[in-house]
């Protein structure tokens, strides 16, 4: 039975080899000699992930070899090397053709280890949750520093531009990283044509330290893109809510960019605040600048007033909101009261207040809360116990928000709002 076996493996790994020789004379074709001995070594290179193995035969008699690496994977060849993406043990197995037929080796279990036991690529890559993070640009001044070979800073970035801010830089524990730039990408001292690209990286531990991320091939960046070859980066600090990496550029100097977790709300909280501190107004240049109904009949119980028809002390008011997240009403003077008792303008309601920006519970791209109990934006009786407003779109000059969660039918206000 085994010699049996041994020849239907011979027969599928001597087939090519077969057909190719049919013209040979017959005593060349004869398979007579010893069945081959299967058994190999192997040695892992664990100074860099993922793991890459090479498999040696060490049998005798043999002259093609078949490996079944153990994560649903093969390879023929000795000396063979083969890398693994994941940590465990993996049971590998070497099937060995020789003249006299196959030799088929004892499994050997092969332990990759886990790196997430570095706490610099647990981090980069999230680990204990998801096994894939995405990373965005500091929003704080500094976010890229300039340093020369010796360490000397050169330069130190402000607040960076709306085109650098939403780039997204993603790391999985399969060692695959993607870049994407949110519509354009920065370079050349500008925002340019968007570098979007994906690929492959390689984590190095080093002593002492938090590791290294090489990544694979050419034109691969994090933070600036450059014309380096597998660039490499240091990680200089790695939280939760923060990742920090030095590179080296083309010219000598080595760039710092600070990174923090991406939030998809992030673009909407700059586009409201101007990255620093932003003035809105009621749009008084629309018609119906705040109507009041339901989450499903936003016309309802009020369907608006036309262009240019909102009482001037309702118009001129001025609504700020800075990106460490405070907000200012400014009445300029006289508030317009809207509640069943008045409509009128009566002395002035200016007010600060801090509020909590996130995504948003129900339709929205995103949503702010004020935290302060007067607080209000265009009609005082706009979610006067909720103050949750809801962001329903917004660019760099204009906003429309919904006041209110809309919950069980709840009253909501629709207020179209524009930059000053």
């Amino acid at each position: 039975m085994h010699y049996i076996t041994r020849l239907a493996a011979l027969g599928l790994l001597l087939a090519p080899l077969l057909l190719s020789s049919c013209e040979k004379e017959d005593d060349d074709a004869k398979l007579e000699g010893a069945v081959p001995t299967s058994s190999f070594s192997y040695q892992l290179n664990t100074t860099q992930y993922p793991v890459a193995v090479t498999f040696t035969s060490t049998g005798q008699d043999g002259f093609l070899y078949q490996w079944n690496f153990g994560d649903n994977s093969r390879g023929s060849g000795t000396p063979i090397t083969h890398t693994y993406t994941q940590p465990g043990t993996y049971a590998v197995e070497l099937i060995t053709a020789g003249r006299g037929g196959t030799g088929i080796s004892d499994k050997q279990n092969v332990v990759i280890p886990d790196v997430c036991t570095n706490a610099g690529f647990s981090k980069l890559v999230n680990c204990a949750g998801s096994g894939t993070r995405v990373w965005s640009f500091s929003t704080e001044p500094g976010a890229i520093v300039r340093e020369s070979a010796s360490g000397a800073v050169l330069s130190t970035s402000a607040v960076l531009p709306n085109c650098q801010l939403d780039d997204q830089f993603s790391f999985s524990n399969s060692y695959t990283t993607a870049y994407e730039s949110g519509g354009q990408t920065f370079q050349n001292g500008a925002c340019g044509t968007s570098l979007n690209r994906g690929g492959g990286f390689v984590f190095r531990p080093v002593a002492g330290g938090l590791g290294q991320i090489v990544l694979q091939g050419k034109g691969g960046f994090i933070g600036l893109p450059d014309s380096v070859s597998n660039k490499t980066y240091d990680i200089l600090e790695a939280t939760d809510t923060k990742l920090r990496l030095r590179g080296t550029n083309p010219d000598g100097t080595r760039t710092v960019v600070t990174l923090m977790p991406f939030d998809a709300t992030a673009p909407y909280k700059r586009l409201l605040t101007g990255t620093t501190s932003k003035v809105w107004m009621l749009d008084n240049k629309a018609d119906a600048p705040i109507t009041v109904g339901t989450e499903a009949e936003p016309l309802k119980y009020f369907a608006g007033v036309k262009a240019g028809e909102l009482p001037a002390c309702q118009s001129d008011d001025e609504y700020t909101f800075s990106m460490n997240d405070q907000f200012t009403y400014d009445s300029k003077g006289e508030t317009f009261f809207a509640n069943k008792k008045d409509y009128t303008c009566q002395p002035g309601l200016s007010t600060t207040s801090g509020y909590v920006f996130g995504p948003a519970s129900g339709t929205g791209l995103a949503q702010f809360t004020l935290t302060k109990a007067d607080a209000f934006i265009g009609a005082t009786d706009a979610s006067p116990t909720e103050r949750v407003y809801r962001i329903l779109s917004i660019d760099a000059n204009k906003m429309t928000l919904r006041a209110g969660s809309g919950q069980n039918g709840g009253t909501v206000f629709t207020i179209k709002m524009v930059a000053k």
